[in-house]
């Protein structure tokens, strides 16, 4: 019997493939890419039309050297990586790498097969097999020409930033235009300016009953009010005064019927935030458990098995056998109404039909027939997906939406509502909304009046990215590219140009400077259009109608002209450096503000001579915050020193001593657990906001959200703030909320 070699990338995944074939096939993996541009040099020969040197890395010779061993013993070679664009290059490297024959020509090379799949199934892996291609070398060169415009742009760039601005830094070509987002949406943040305006609403009920039900105050004598007409608390105390004497006739019911349709199946995109605004799951996170339901779940006895398809695609397409299986498992579980069979267009210029949308590889595989065998993240995230798919093959939601005007003397009001008459989808996939009941009513008919309600509101800014909507951001305006919303996120938080707050994505100081630099000096660079029309050129290489290295001579060119011309013409004292009206309180001389390490300070221009600084922003705020603290070692004040996790306090007396203190922000929350001690803000080894206890470590009280001070009025837990401006009780078993 010939021997036969599998290579495919993860070890989790030759396991589970391992098991669906027999003795003559060996199963191995590449653990990802085996080679890769060298990380101590640019790696690209720019003379020699961009010939890419590539180099297998020192972690990865041991393995390659096993390959090639099993690949000269083996009858046939099988490169199955991934589908895509990443994939397809790993297939191509492991070629190169083993000396195989890709063009078919060749009497003393080896030759293979390269096979896909959608799901890791053993139909899927059987059917495979049986339907061999060749490696798509039109998908090797895109995905060559994006890792060779990123090195140029990582390589070229980087070291200028260095130069001219700050040790350490980098720009990327993707994640320069992300922190631009997060940037000019922080700036539309500081440049808002509120406005005030009132709402006034009536209580109103039947005649002869208590059901009551709010209507809002919508037109003033016939003409519409917009949100900001009713400016101030006089104006609309003023309306509140006449409406109190009024007489409230129903003038108009307008009854009619809604039909809400299901969302399709997830992409990548989709998934990401879906899995942020539902499970609270970061990008990087929901990757990491959807390839585990992908590689393989072991479920008892039956083995180990792919439980979702594919997890990077941007197609809605779905198989023709899982949407009969979807169907069936409807009919079956809800009744025939609630079957409808869908299908969905995709909309992305770059999709590839062929390939499938997220879904259970077996939608009758339930979560609760399996959850036994999940973690509580994956059993939630296989929910997620189960759920959406099965519901976008079901009937539309359908509801009776009410819509009443009140006329009372020459104001107009309004009361809509709906209920659900047919769940439809909703059954499997429900989705946050509140039904609204009237009582019996008719037009014509007098209303009683129970009380008339002025609220005032402000006008609120925009609110800052959180993971979920960068990425929704970043697919509309045609940045980056499924696979790399996710990297591209944990990118600009490990490199110190945004921090998490509260689940939100904010520039850094360094942020905003870099950021500035970049747009002033390289703007193509993070010009969101242009990012995109590359994204869309690079879709072109992989459909074969785009010349990789034209590609890449239309970019270098102009960058690298521009990139020498900046170099002399740019001074880093203009860049880095800021002229103030302050004196130094040493020697007099003018005091500037730089950057340094952790931010922006001020020194003395006299520097060597004098060395004084002087804090500022939120350095020069805790020093006011904790100038008379005291060593309660030795008694010497205590100093606000910066360290690699934040600031912190040490005692001004080291290195004779060396107490130091933290400086965790107060919440003004009392620990309930303990009730000595204070709940602060602090951070995780990983840079995660949590809220605990000082009295650590005699109290372990902890919080992965924000105290608000108060108390829940049900259970008296810490209630904490939660999304979307709302209070909840830090208590799961309490639901109560405000």
């Amino acid at each position: 019997m010939s021997k036969k070699l599998i290579i495919v990338e993860s070890p989790t995944k030759a396991k589970t493939i391992s098991k669906f074939l027999d003795k003559n096939y060996e199963v191995r993996s590449s653990f990802g890419h085996l080679r890769d541009l060298p990380k101590s040099k640019l790696g690209v020969e720019v003379d020699k039309d961009f010939e890419p040197e590539y180099v297998v890395s020192p972690k990865s010779k041991k393995i390659a050297s096993e390959l090639k061993k099993l690949a000269k013993e083996s009858d046939e070679i099988i490169l199955a990586s991934d589908e895509d664009r990443e994939g397809e290059a790993i297939a191509w490297h492991l070629a190169q790498i083993l000396d195989i024959d890709i063009t078919g020509k060749s009497k003393s090379k080896k030759g293979y097969k390269r096979i896909v799949f959608h799901e890791i199934t053993k139909g899927a892996i059987l059917a495979a097999l049986e339907n061999p291609r060749q490696l798509d070398l039109n998908l090797v060169d895109a995905q060559q020409a994006r890792r060779i415009l990123d090195r140029l742009v990582g390589y070229k760039l980087s070291p200028f930033l260095w130069k001219k601005i700050r040790y350490g830094l980098s720009a990327g070509r993707v994640q320069s235009v992300a922190v631009r987002l997060i940037v000019e949406r922080e700036r539309e943040i500081q440049n808002f300016i509120k406005d005030e305006y009132w709402e006034v609403n009536a209580d109103l009920s039947k005649k002869d009953r208590d059901a009551n039900f709010l209507a809002k105050l919508v037109k003033i004598e016939g003409k519409a009010l917009k949100k900001l007409d009713i400016k101030g608390e006089k104006q609309a105390n003023a309306i509140k005064a006449e409406l109190e004497k009024e007489n409230y006739i129903i003038e108009k019911i307008d009854k009619k019927e809604t039909k809400k349709n299901p969302l399709p199946p997830f992409t990548t995109s989709t998934l990401q935030q879906a899995s942020g605004n539902r499970l609270g799951y970061s990008a990087k996170q929901t990757m990491m458990i959807a390839q585990q339901l992908y590689e393989g779940i072991q479920l008892g006895k039956g083995g180990a098995v792919g439980l979702i398809t594919y997890m990077r695609t941007d197609s809605l397409n779905l198989s023709k056998e899982s949407v009969e299986t979807a169907k069936n498992y409807i009919t079956n579980h809800f009744g025939k109404e609630f079957a409808e069979e869908r299908h969905f267009k995709t909309k992305s210029k770059g999709a590839q039909e062929a390939h499938e949308a997220i879904r259970p590889t077996d939608p009758s595989r339930t979560p609760e027939s399996i959850k036994e065998f999940l973690d509580p993240k994956q059993y939630k995230l296989y929910t997620l997906i189960w759920q959406r798919m099965v519901a976008s093959q079901m009937a539309s939601a359908i509801s009776d939406l009410t819509t009443i005007e009140i006329l009372a003397g020459k104001y107009t009001l309004r009361s809509s509502g709906s209920t659900i008459k047919f769940e439809g989808f909703l059954k499997v996939y429900p989705i946050k909304s509140e039904e609204v009941t009237f009582p019996e009513l008719k037009e014509k008919e007098e209303l009683k009046l129970l009380k008339i309600i002025a609220d005032q509101h402000f006008t609120q800014p925009p609110a800052r990215y959180n993971e979920s909507g960068l990425i929704k951001a970043m697919e509309e305006f045609g940045i980056g590219r499924p696979s790399t919303y996710a990297p591209i996120i944990s990118t600009i938080q490990d490199r110190g140009y945004v921090k998490k707050e509260e689940k939100r994505l904010a520039p850094e100081e360094i942020g905003f400077i870099v950021n500035d630099f970049l747009v002033e000096h390289f703007p193509k660079i993070v010009d969101i259009k242009f990012t995109a029309k590359m994204e869309e050129d690079l879709d072109k290489v992989a459909e074969g109608e785009q010349d990789w290295r034209k590609l890449m001579r239309e970019f270098y060119n102009p960058f690298i002209d521009n990139l020498n011309a900046k170099e002399k013409e740019i001074d880093k004292k203009v860049v880095t450096e800021e002229k103030t009206d302050e004196k130094c309180p040493q020697c007099d001389s003018p005091m500037i503000i730089k950057l340094g390490r952790f931010g922006k300070f001020m020194a003395c221009t006299n520097y060597p001579t004098c060395k004084t600084t002087k804090p500022m922003g939120e350095e020069k705020k805790l020093i006011e915050e904790f100038s008379d603290e005291v060593c309660d070692k030795c008694g010497k004040p205590m100093a606000v020193k910066r360290g690699r996790f934040g600031a912190f306090l040490g005692c001004s007396g080291y290195p004779e001593c060396k107490n130091i203190k933290s400086m965790a922000k107060p919440t003004g929350a009392k620990c309930p657990e303990c009730g000595k001690g204070d709940i602060v803000e602090k951070k995780s080894k990983a840079g995660r906001t949590f809220y605990a206890c000082n009295n650590y470590p005699d109290c372990k009280f902890a919080l992965w959200q924000k105290p608000t001070g108060d108390k829940c009025p049900k259970c008296e837990s810490l209630m904490v703030f939660a999304a979307k401006e709302k209070q909840i009780c830090s208590n799961k078993e309490c639901k109560f909320e405000k």
